[in-house]
């Protein structure tokens, strides 16, 4: 049965469905991430690799890339995590206003509502 009930604190907007929803979204994306960071991190070459030369320069900066931003997902998502574990989840980092229900469905991980994260991505 479907409860409608919400705890307090700063996450009174999300319900406790909700809240359960996201955590396990969050902790499905920290595997994810983990795991993608581990490949990117394994050989960089495999034995047809090796046959047809090393990598080139563009593939070696690719998994850079793709490591950095792994990195920087998983980060965001240790820190909404983290904001769940203090009590502080949903909650804007700048305004202090609660981050929009249907915005955390879509990016679990937002630290700011959709108005300061518009702010924030028009500062050079």
């Amino acid at each position: 049965m479907v409860t409608h009930q919400t705890i307090g604190g700063s996450t009174a907007h999300l319900s406790a469905d909700d809240l359960a929803a996201l955590r396990d979204n969050l902790h499905e994306q920290r595997l994810f991430r983990q795991e993608q960071l581990r490949q990117l991190a394994g050989p960089a070459a495999s034995r047809a690799d090796d046959r047809r030369g090393r990598q080139t320069a563009a593939q070696v900066e690719v998994r850079v890339k793709l490591a950095a931003s792994a990195r920087m997902v998983l980060a965001d998502v240790e820190a909404a995590l983290a904001r769940m574990q203090e009590g502080s989840y949903g909650t804007c980092q700048l305004c202090r206003r609660p981050v929009d229900r249907r915005r955390l469905m879509i990016v679990p991980q937002a630290r700011y509502c959709a108005r300061c994260q518009q702010v924030k991505e028009a500062i050079p």
